[in-house]
């Protein structure tokens, strides 16, 4: 499967596909970000396709990949089970509690549950 934009509640979104390349760098960020010009205001990146460090956060590479897109003006969705990065680190669940009560970056279980949170 591609990368691809869809709709989801009246909202484009660019859907990245499970399998495609890992994202382990802010320029890795930036070329999902350049897809997004099709028309996308969302992207959607499944806990797979991001590098390990990407939960350890001092590796510095979360918040450069989200500053990535805060600077774009789009919106990160990080969709899938992270519960075993959370469960040992307080900071990275302090970062996901914050994060989901905001409107930049979320992360969510599933496609479904972007759907109706945009809803």
């Amino acid at each position: 499967m591609a990368d691809e934009i869809v709709e989801l509640a009246g909202v484009p979104v660019l859907v990245c596909a499970a399998d495609g390349p890992t994202i382990a760098s802010e320029q890795d960020a930036l070329d999902v970000i350049g897809q997004t010009f099709a028309g996308a205001e969302i992207v959607a990146v499944p806990v797979a396709r991001l590098d390990e460090r990407f939960f350890a956060l001092r590796s510095g590479l979360a918040g450069g990949i989200m500053q990535k897109f805060v600077n774009y003006r789009l919106r990160l969705v990080v969709v899938g089970d992270i519960t075993g990065h959370t469960a040992g680190s307080t900071a990275l669940r302090d970062l996901v509690v914050e994060s989901n009560r905001g409107n930049q970056v979320w992360f969510v279980d599933d496609l479904d549950t972007l759907a109706a949170r945009l809803t």
